[in-house]
């Protein structure tokens, strides 16, 4: 295993979240449907019937919202890995804390929802009166709903097991190599949608419009140790968020800066170039260091002090690299209405088990009294997640 994975392997946890939603659907039959004289359904392989509801969507959408918090607190200062998210370890209490609450909030909101189950589906059958049949043959018992609702977590650290192939640790060491790059990819998503909704066309904004661009800032900070070209493009944040005054709109040439600076976060490889610019950019200082002096500290600290290769009474110049204090914004604007590029997601379910394989630190909440441990029976989950009900691909909470 390379230095650099055990590093990132080190400076971070797992967190998986497991929040199971009923869906309140059953596949459509074609005895469900009353077809006129003389029409007829396509053949099962070119066409299905898809899934008749059985109860308001409307009364699952606090399950929906909860999931979608989960991911969102977790993708705040992490970033998707191997079906759940690569969180710094220093943010893993604070992450701990909010899961904790959000599986509160779910167990009232089941409490509530099985209490009004039955009303909810006599409902439904009123406002369909004609289809009451095909509703009611296909209802679910509340003994049934009740084990198909359920949120739980775990935090685990993750490690390479010390005996596997060359080959396998390849593959695992790409998977961890990933993580920068996705990180980037997802923060190009919420700097797009920071452009569509809050700046383009816009000759003024409010301060609102600052708070996307913290958590951007706050992310890539807290990631830095992923790549890095990271910490050029904090400090290029941190330059502008500097330079906004505390009360009144934004507009001018700050709004411009802002739109560029979101706009250069909106690509991840110009994000990426731009980083790596402005470390290739860095003035070169040129200290005067007296030889004897350096070698008579030396003998009391000698791991903090380089080795030199002949002594010397002239003063010999020692060149020692900086980090600018304020970015250079002259090549923002370079490139930035390139087509994007698309990132590819994926996750490999084989380099997850591999990984916990490993002795892992567990801590699991939200086991509730009428909910079953899923944590128990992890092989064989029978999962009807918010995904299976809604097509919903946004991750970010937005902001107005």
């Amino acid at each position: 295993m390379s230095h650099e994975t055990q590093i990132i392997l080190d400076r971070v946890v797992l967190v998986k979240v497991d929040a199971n939603i009923y869906g309140a659907r059953k596949k459509l039959k074609k005895e469900d449907l009353v077809l006129a004289d003389g029409s007829k359904l396509p053949p099962e392989d070119l066409a299905s019937l898809g899934s008749k509801r059985l109860l308001d969507p409307d009364k699952l959408t606090v399950f929906n919202r909860l999931k979608k918090e989960a991911e969102r607190i977790c993708l705040r200062v992490g970033t998707r890995f191997l079906g759940g998210f690569a969180v710094p370890v220093e943010s893993a209490a604070s992450i701990t804390a909010e899961l904790e609450r959000i599986g509160l909030d779910f167990a009232a909101a089941k409490t509530e929802f099985i209490a009004g189950y039955d009303a909810a589906v006599t409902d439904w059958v009123v406002r369909h009166p004609e289809f009451a049949g095909i509703i009611e043959q296909a209802v679910d018992s509340v003994e049934f709903v009740s084990t198909r609702l359920s949120f739980d977590f775990l935090v685990v650290s993750v490690g390479l097991p010390d005996s596997l192939p060359p080959a396998d640790i390849a593959r695992l060491e790409s998977k961890i190599g990933s993580l920068s790059e996705q990180m980037f990819y997802e923060i190009s998503v919420e700097a797009n949608q920071l452009i569509e909704q809050s700046l383009l066309g816009k000759e003024q904004v409010t301060r609102n419009a600052l708070r996307p661009i913290r958590r951007i800032r706050d992310k890539l900070d807290g990631l830095g140790f992923l790549d890095h070209r990271v910490a050029p493009v904090v400090s290029t944040i941190d330059d502008l968020l500097a330079r906004i005054p505390n009360k009144g709109a934004i507009e001018g040439s700050l709004l411009q800066e802002i739109l560029a600076t979101a706009m250069l976060l909106s690509d991840p490889d110009k994000t990426r170039r731009h980083g790596e610019g402005l470390l290739a950019t860095q003035p070169l200082i040129v200290e005067e260091v007296d030889i004897d002096e350096t070698f008579e500290h030396a003998e009391l600290e000698p791991s903090t002090v380089p080795k030199a290769t002949a002594v010397s009474t002239d003063p010999t110049p020692v060149i020692v690299e900086t980090v600018p204090v304020s970015p250079d914004f002259t090549d923002l604007f370079d490139g930035i209405f390139d087509d994007e590029l698309e990132a590819e997601l994926a996750t490999d379910d084989w380099a997850l088990e591999v990984l916990l394989d490993k002795g892992q630190a567990k801590l699991e909440t939200g086991n509730f009294a009428d909910e079953p441990n899923h944590s128990e029976h992890p092989a064989t989950p029978e999962t009807v997640t918010a995904g299976d009900d809604e097509e919903d691909d946004s991750d970010q909470d937005y902001w107005f």
